[in-house]
């Protein structure tokens, strides 16, 4: 899952990385959008785009896509 919100100049590139990440491995990404979700916003506003895998945070601010690959591959194994 890639946490994203409005106007985020790093949400576009972490969702491109776990867009590709995923679909090497056939699985499914979510996009979450935290706008008007007050407790999301509290949550995650001051470090989005934020990349979970499982509910595990991979990272955020800059997300490789090689992190996104190990943390998937440790999931899925």
């Amino acid at each position: 899952m890639v946490v994203v919100a409005t106007g985020c100049h790093l949400c576009a590139p972490a969702i491109a990385a776990a867009t590709a990440a995923c679909a090497e491995r056939d699985v499914e990404l979510t996009v979450l959008d935290i706008d008007g979700d007050l407790e999301l916003e509290q949550r995650y506003r001051a470090l989005i785009p934020v990349v979970l895998v499982d509910g595990v945070e991979v990272g955020h601010f800059i997300v490789e896509q090689s992190a996104i690959e190990q943390a998937l591959e440790i999931t899925r194994s």
